[in-house]
């Protein structure tokens, strides 16, 4: 037993000495998103500044008046958007486990938290200002998530936590994106500030990607496995709130984020790693190789099969107040 634990923390050091040592290529990624980026604060979407005059009361009272027409389904996609960004915290804690101060990774943590952290910002500022929830019962839900915490089963290991922010960005992005699509129509200031949102999340995933590309060319067998650890058993980061089967349950009948976006992400990914075309393996890295391609595949299945026994189902959300949708 003492050996297989000292095989475990072997491998553990290897894996961070590994990821420690693209320290490089975190700085370029790093200066890459700097350059890619346009910086835009939350008062730049919906200004709350000391200098507004009367006039912004008015443009309030509108924005109010438009809410009031976005449909549930949107709003409770609008909500699960924004708790899933308020697990920040949760984030922050388990990236910076494994990096020390003074290093490029713990700089592109910070940065990235910053970032983040405006997302949560804006959408809240939004939902306030529109009025689209009740905010006590809203804000309960969202005190017990966070309280909750964030503790997946990863076993320490710092590729599948790359693996996963791979992945979770992308479908974070389709979350917003798809969200200000349907609220295009009804209320144009939620798509705008969706698609800031959504901005940010293709920008932070293209730093992910590349970073977990440079983990497949240093430790191939290692992160394919790590990947497939990832990929076969991923969930959205908001999977301990409260409502998070019903919610996720309508976005995805919504075709906002579901089990077909995400066969389009591990399609996506599996090309831009090139994970087919990788060659000599070993027994355990060509056997994750073999269940990585077959994904898409399953995922096809799997969606299939929930269409098939999908039957129409009411959603009320205490949030939201007596509207229901049945879909």
């Amino acid at each position: 037993m003492t050996g297989h634990r000292e095989s475990i923390t072997h491998d553990l050091h290897h894996r961070l000495d590994v990821v420690r040592s693209l320290e490089e290529r975190v700085r370029e990624e790093t200066a890459a998103h700097i350059a890619r980026r346009n910086l835009w604060m939350p008062d730049d979407l919906n200004s709350a500044d000391l200098a507004l005059g009367e006039e912004h009361d008015q443009s309030l009272r509108e924005l109010r008046e438009r809410a009031r027409g976005l449909p549930v389904s949107v709003r409770a996609a609008v909500a699960l958007n924004l708790l899933t960004e308020e697990g920040l915290p949760h984030f922050h804690r388990l990236i910076a486990t494994h990096f020390p101060e003074g290093t490029a990774w713990r700089e592109w943590n910070n940065m990235w938290t910053a970032e983040e952290d405006r997302h949560g910002c804006a959408l809240r500022d939004y939902v306030r200002d529109a009025r689209l929830f009740h905010m006590r019962i809203f804000e309960q839900e969202q005190y017990e998530y966070i309280a909750a915490g964030f503790d997946p089963h990863w076993e320490q290991d710092p590729y599948r936590l790359l693996a996963y922010t791979s992945l979770q960005e992308r479908a974070t992005q389709y979350a917003h994106a798809n969200t200000g699509r349907l609220a295009r129509d009804h209320e144009p200031m939620l798509q705008r500030v969706l698609a800031h949102l959504a901005g940010d999340e293709s920008r932070h995933y293209q730093f992910y990607r590349a970073v977990f590309a440079d983990l497949l060319r240093e430790d191939p067998n290692r992160a394919l496995v790590s990947l497939l650890k990832v990929t076969v058993s991923f969930a959205m980061p908001g999977h301990a709130i409260g409502d998070f089967e019903a919610l996720s349950d309508l976005v995805a009948r919504e075709d906002i984020f579901g089990t077909a976006q995400y066969r389009d992400i591990v399609v996506e990914l599996l090309d831009y790693w090139k994970i087919g075309d990788m060659t000599g393996l070993s027994a355990e890295g060509a056997k994750a190789q073999e269940r990585l391609m077959k994904m898409p595949s399953r995922l096809e299945r799997m969606l299939q099969t929930q269409q098939a026994k999908r039957e129409a189902r009411t959603f009320q959300f205490d949030f939201i107040g007596e509207q229901r949708i049945r879909i």
